[in-house]
């Protein structure tokens, strides 16, 4: 809406920062999404584009997004707009293919500990974000998860049939694929760690890459090549995903 408005106006974002008394950094930050903006910056650029009120409405509906992290939530927003979705795990399902039981099992073993809310909020948070793959059918998700990430069983054994049906399931849709690593593998490009690669409308490429307390958001083109380099390789590593889909069905138990 600040970007809209601002171009409406005739402003560059250098221009508009003078008015509102803000960076142009800051101004990149709020109409990017990755900057709450303080509400001196909503008046003064409510002065700047002609007083509408346009922005004093659309402040009133932002939230920080309860129930993801806060390291994530930019990244979650760019999922929202994304044309290709690209995953590798070797830790756990991935949120956008996990089932309520399996996303329960894990918000209740973390450390430390959740209350109730808090592990609703995560639940919703995340259940509202697997819609993507349903309410987005012209964008491409491709999904490489470990075998092991299976055969663990975390949340048990009806958990885990639970969520290869689920798996199976969203491997219909045509916007989605699936493909295993097998556990025995003998060259494996992704040993370095979990991986998403994101391409917007624009065409353009980003990266996240997430650890134990934190995430990154790659942006650089070389670094964004190696890893597009090595995701490439691992769709080649790993079962195809007419096998990938047998093998889900073997690992439920069917003939």
């Amino acid at each position: 809406m600040v970007q809209a408005l601002r171009e409406h106006a005739g402003l560059s974002r250098e221009e508009f920062a003078e008015l509102v008394r803000f960076s142009k950094h800051t101004v990149a930050s709020v109409e990017l999404g990755r900057r709450m903006p303080d509400p001196a910056f909503v008046e003064r650029g409510e002065e700047a584009t002609g007083n509408t009120g346009a922005l004093r409405g659309a402040a009133a509906h932002l939230a920080r997004q309860p129930g993801l992290a806060a390291w994530f939530r930019q990244w979650a927003r760019m999922e929202r707009v994304a044309i290709t979705l690209y995953t590798y795990e070797c830790r756990l399902i991935p949120g956008l293919l996990q089932t309520e039981a399996y996303a329960r099992t894990l918000f209740t073993q973390q450390l430390p500990p959740l209350d109730d809310q808090q592990i609703e909020e995560q639940w919703v948070a995340r259940a509202e974000r697997q819609e993507l793959l349903r309410t987005r059918p012209n964008t491409t998700f491709g999904f490489i998860l470990e075998e092991h990430l299976l055969r663990r069983r975390t949340g048990g054994p009806l958990t885990t049939t639970q969520l290869i049906d689920h798996l199976l399931h969203l491997a219909m849709l045509r916007n989605v694929e699936i493909q295993i690593m097998p556990t025995e593998c003998e060259w494996h490009a992704g040993l370095d760690g979990p991986m998403q690669l994101l391409e917007t409308p624009e065409n353009r490429w980003f990266a996240y890459c997430e650890g134990q307390r934190g995430g990154l958001l790659v942006s650089d083109p070389k670094e964004l090549s190696v890893l597009q380099k090595r995701y490439v390789r691992m769709r080649a590593q790993a079962l195809t995903v007419p096998d990938s889909v047998s093998l889900l069905r073997r690992m439920r138990g069917d003939p």
